[in-house]
């Protein structure tokens, strides 16, 4: 037979309604230290589970957050993905996954998810291509929502990574192994993270007295074809850089994918080095020097503020400053020649 609320408050020798608020992780609880872990210890011992279904009817709430990503198939967004679902977790939420596409003006996936009362919040990061209007929609729902990895103002609240500074220190690391002509390839223009990668970009060439040439400085996009169609038209120009950094793994593997298919030697004639750390980049070949992002605690704050502002707090626009962005040095980089 199923243990009940009773039960535990019964081995713990309290009230039911301080066990109740104890295991909900009621904001308003005021118990000691040692009759929390008493309670939660003869929650354990006797193997309660609470029940979902009637805490949610009492709440109005269903302890489902919705996490939407641009695509779920992306290597990229593994670690981001680990830090949500254990800071979820930790907050006795469950996390349901979702495509930003299916997410368009006019569909029906909001009503279905807010309307019907499914999550209770959502953490969005938008497509490349999502406009105004995706964010138009998303704000005006019922439910709070934190954007990740972009910033869309306090009224929304958005957790963002150190974009400018993983750029400078991938830069610096060509910079230090002797590279002049260096190209860049970033995303869209309307993408938020391309502008702030771009100028880590150029503040490092700026403050290594290194000229830019425009001709090797591209936005197309941050998937692996578009990284393949930006080295293309960089190798079209009359003279190469010996460098690039790409602002997006996946574009970088698309970058070394047309690199081969160019005959350009990797690192001898070009080095390579991407923004962002994947299982992927070790597996090209060469092996892909990247700069690794502070992605699982892009995933964790993303969830804290989604709790603080389901409880009435706004902590507006956050930047995940610790750790710092970390340089991983592979084969795909070496001086130029």
């Amino acid at each position: 037979m199923a243990a009940t609320l009773s039960d535990v408050a019964a081995r713990a020798g309290v009230s039911i309604s301080a066990a109740s608020r104890v295991l909900a992780n009621a904001p308003s609880t005021r118990v000691r230290p040692e009759t929390r872990v008493r309670i939660q210890e003869a929650a354990r011992e006797l193997g309660y589970r609470p029940n979902f279904a009637g805490r949610a009817l009492k709440l109005a709430r269903s302890n489902v957050v919705a996490m939407i990503v641009p695509d779920l198939t992306n290597a990229i967004f593994t670690e981001l993905m680990r830090g949500v679902e254990e800071a979820a977790i930790q907050h006795d939420y469950v996390v349901l996954l979702g495509r930003s596409e299916d997410m368009q003006p006019g569909g029906e996936m909001i009503a279905k998810l807010i309307g019907e009362g499914r999550v209770d919040g959502m953490l969005v990061q938008l497509a490349e291509d999502a406009g105004q209007e995706d964010v138009d929609l998303l704000v005006a729902s019922s439910a709070p929502v934190v954007f990740i990895n972009s910033l869309h103002g306090r009224a929304h609240g958005s957790v963002s990574l150190p974009n400018e500074a993983g750029a400078r220190l991938a830069t610096e690391h060509l910079v230090a192994l002797g590279h002049r002509r260096i190209g860049f390839i970033g995303g869209t223009a309307s993408v938020h993270t391309a502008g702030e990668r771009e100028a880590g970009f150029q503040a490092a060439m700026a403050a290594a007295g290194l000229p830019v040439d425009e001709r090797h400085v591209t936005g197309l996009g941050y998937t692996a074809d578009q990284g393949r169609e930006a080295l293309r038209r960089i190798w079209a120009q009359p003279e190469h850089p010996t460098a690039v950094f790409v602002a997006n793994l996946n574009a970088a593997i698309g970058a070394l994918a047309e690199a081969r298919a160019l005959g350009i030697r990797v690192p001898e004639e070009l080095s390579i080095v991407a923004l962002h750390y994947a299982w992927t980049a070790e597996n090209t070949w060469p092996a892909l020097t990247t700069v690794r992002m502070p992605l699982y605690e892009l995933g964790r704050t993303a969830i804290d503020l989604l709790i603080a502002r389901l409880a009435g707090n706004d902590a507006g626009d956050v930047r995940i400053e610790s750790p710092a962005p970390e340089l991983i040095v592979r084969e795909s980089t070496a001086p130029p020649r």
